[in-house]
């Protein structure tokens, strides 16, 4: 029920306004988003790699409704990956793209060749891009664009979503050598018929593709802050002989960050999804009802301020 809610006020714009405006919101946005600049998301950035973490950092926007539009996203990325190259961040630090950004929903081809270009900016910068999955509406147009992007930037990640139930197929077919793969539980509302709708059914789903991932010969990158499935997660590398370069743990700012510095002391490698950016309020709302565990981290640590 609560998930519902979440997803029900992401989409609300009497309750964004309500929300934007509340006196809470500038800690929330201070906390879990790097900030309104690209410079924000570099200083972010700059912190977590010197702590030993990796970073993938996301423009927040979607839904774009023209090329110009599109356009302007395409060259924001491309200044931020110039900056990362020129700060060396390169090597530890990947950006994350949402396709609907970049003009997915005017034009397929639009949003490929834009793709293109941000990929073969990630490439001058010495790093990679991962696709963001969005609305399971658009789940078969990201995976063709994917399969383009590969043909010349084979590094290019793609994200499944748990909660799809043909998540575990669409991990087997990613599954192969040099694929990089987030799994994440998934965060838009869709039918049942497409999508399992009880945490039991979803947690179920990522272990059966987690075991699927780990048995192939790609890089799987575990986007989750669930303490089980992480373990579970440690004992699948363990027992497929998964050297710790071999895949990572994916967590988002500001949530866990105590987890994420256990991990790196363990040896494992962790990413932390960094978003920046004004359109902040879909993504915050996204992300509560993804795992609605998730606003009892926020609420705690806005409360505890640790």
């Amino acid at each position: 029920m609560l998930r519902q809610v979440l997803l029900a006020a992401s989409r609300s714009s009497g309750v964004r306004r309500a929300v934007e405006s509340a006196p809470f919101s500038r800690r929330m946005v201070r906390r879990f988003i790097a900030g309104e600049t690209a410079e924000d998301a570099l200083e972010v950035t700059r912190r977590l790699t010197a702590d030993g973490l990796h970073v993938t950092i996301d423009h927040l926007g979607e839904d774009t409704t023209d090329a110009a539009q599109a356009e302007a996203v395409v060259e924001g990325y491309a200044a931020l990956l110039d900056r990362l190259a020129a700060a060396g961040h390169g090597p530890r630090a990947e950006v994350s793209v949402k396709l609907s950004a970049v003009g997915q929903a005017l034009d397929e081809d639009m949003a490929l060749e834009n793709a293109r270009r941000i990929c073969a900016a990630a490439e001058a910068a010495g790093t990679t891009v991962t696709l963001d999955m969005e609305d399971h509406t658009t789940v078969e147009s990201t995976l063709r664009i994917l399969a383009e992007l590969r043909r010349d930037h084979p590094r290019t990640g793609a994200v499944i979503q748990a909660y799809l139930r043909r998540a575990e197929e669409y991990c087997a077919e990613l599954a192969h050598e040099g694929s990089r793969v987030r799994l994440c539980k998934g965060a838009y509302a869709a039918p049942a018929d497409v999508a399992y709708t009880s945490r039991a059914e979803i947690d179920k789903s990522y272990v059966r593709c987690m075991k699927v991932l780990f048995a192939g010969k790609g890089y799987p990158m575990l986007a989750t802050h669930d303490p089980r499935l992480i373990e579970i997660g440690g004992a699948l590398a363990i027992s497929h002989d998964r050297p710790a370069d071999s895949y990572e743990y994916q967590m988002l700012y500001g949530i866990r960050p105590a987890e994420q510095r256990r991990l790196i002391g363990l040896g494992a490698q962790v990413r932390v999804y960094v978003p920046y950016g004004r359109e902040w309020y879909g993504y915050a709302m996204r992300r509560m009802a993804e795992r609605p565990a998730n606003l009892l981290f926020v609420l705690r640590a806005l409360a505890s301020g640790s």
